[in-house]
């Protein structure tokens, strides 16, 4: 609860390019074989961020949902994967707030996938995945002051389903028919090799 709350006041002052809300018309990546299973979003302990707007758990489930659904369920492979994807936390940016403090809407999502055939995750460990709102002319003075609630959800939704879609392209070999052991090596290794990577850059300045 503490390492989410900490994340969420360090994304206040993050900006992020402008992004669609409107429904997916991108064109598809290489995910593999891949094709959407269960679509599966759960929020049991939603932390709201600081000076932010009330939502609910089952509204940010469904827009969360809806998000991965439009995106993903667009590919049509033989290989089903399975997506568990955890809400952590959020700042929706409200009105009222002096212009200085007005924090930047953020979401924080963790999210496994899940290989139907092995019966088994493709990644032990969650992969982590954090978002903010996009900077726009009309929201560089705070997302609250121009958006309503469900404006900002959709905004954050769209872009942590885009997240994930570029998450499964990084590991697209591994969703195929015959990966080879080098392919498989490299694969869903993102939070771990982010804390070695942390933990060499930590000990070359000791």
């Amino acid at each position: 609860m503490i390492r989410i709350a900490v994340l969420f006041v360090a994304l206040w002052a993050l900006v992020s390019c402008a992004v669609p809300t409107t429904p997916v018309d991108e064109p598809q990546l290489d995910l593999g074989d891949f094709t959407l299973g269960h679509n599966i979003v759960v929020a049991p302990e939603l932390v709201k961020g600081p000076l932010s707007r009330e939502a609910s758990a089952e509204t940010w489930i469904s827009s969360v949902k809806a998000s991965i659904e439009a995106r993903l369920g667009r590919y049509e492979g033989e290989r089903l994967v399975h997506l568990g994807v955890h809400i952590s936390g959020y700042v929706l940016a409200q009105p009222g707030v002096p212009l200085l403090l007005s924090p930047k809407s953020a979401l924080g999502i963790t999210v496994t996938a899940w290989d139907d055939r092995a019966g088994g995750k493709f990644n032990e460990e969650a992969k982590e995945i954090f978002v903010i709102e996009t900077l726009t002319g009309a929201s560089v003075i705070g997302s609250g002051m121009t958006m309503t609630a469900e404006e900002q959800m959709a905004n954050l939704s769209y872009k942590v389903a885009k997240e994930i879609e570029e998450w499964l392209f990084e590991n697209r070999a591994c969703m195929t028919e015959t990966p080879t052991a080098a392919e498989l090596s490299e694969c869903w290794r993102d939070n771990k090799d982010k804390r070695l990577e942390e933990a060499r850059k930590a000990k070359e300045v000791q």
